[in-house]
């Protein structure tokens, strides 16, 4: 069953996931403690060690998945109490965001290092699984940017428990932001898990993903 298996990808792959998923928690959890609310800190979750915010489930998902794709996993959710911080509203929309720009923050860290010549079109191919793999880390270094930037997109899709969700509804009044939330958390996260597992023509967070890995890619290395 493992013959097929691209193990140097597969291992790649966690090693650029893990990281991301890490530093991604890890700052919902840091800026929650800035803002003053202390449950992420008596719940262990400010730190970088990666055993604190990987979830079980989320990890075997990561792994499998991994094995025959691109990778699909996700961490413990950071728990807050809004309550508790200095400025309920905005605190709470600063800790929400900077876990998608953590991820954005290492993408382009990847992007400077693909300019500076450690990323070709032909490591592109090679992190995406076109190409066998002969530069390994051109192909790591192409791997963490559309990995990381894959992260970035998808975490702000407004469906179901992503953050993007949170940050419409702190746009919103009280009463529609609470409508708002029970909406994601029951009919939004149906509607979510059916649009994940389509495939084929219509297969709208594929393509919304597709467009920003694509023109990231030709944006960072000029093609």
């Amino acid at each position: 069953m493992f013959d097929n298996i691209d193990f140097v990808r597969l291992l790649m792959r966690m090693l650029v996931l893990i990281p991301a998923i890490t530093l991604h928690e890890f700052c919902h959890a840091k800026f929650a403690d800035l803002a003053g609310d202390m449950t992420p800190r008596a719940q262990g979750r400010v730190t970088l060690n990666p055993l604190a915010h990987l979830d079980p489930m989320g990890t075997i998902m990561m792994f499998v998945s991994s094995m025959t794709g691109f990778g699909i996993g996700w961490g413990k959710p950071v728990m807050v109490n809004v309550g508790k911080m200095k400025n309920p509203r905005w605190d709470h929309f600063i800790s929400v965001v900077m876990g998608p720009v953590s991820n954005l923050g290492i993408a382009l860290v990847a992007a400077i290092l693909m300019r500076a010549g450690f990323g070709t079109v032909d490591n592109v191919n090679q992190a995406l699984g076109f190409d066998p793999i002969k530069d390994y880390l051109g192909a790591y270094i192409c791997m963490t940017f559309i990995i990381n930037l894959s992260l970035f997109a998808f975490n702000l899709i407004p469906m179901g428990p992503l953050d993007g969700h949170w940050l419409v509804g702190a746009m919103l009044p009280p009463i529609p932001r609470n409508r708002w939330y029970q909406f994601c958390a029951g009919p939004g996260t149906i509607i979510f898990l059916v649009l994940i597992f389509m495939r084929g023509q219509f297969d709208p967070i594929g393509r919304y993903l597709g467009f920003f890995i694509t023109n990231g890619i030709r944006f960072v290395l000029g093609i």
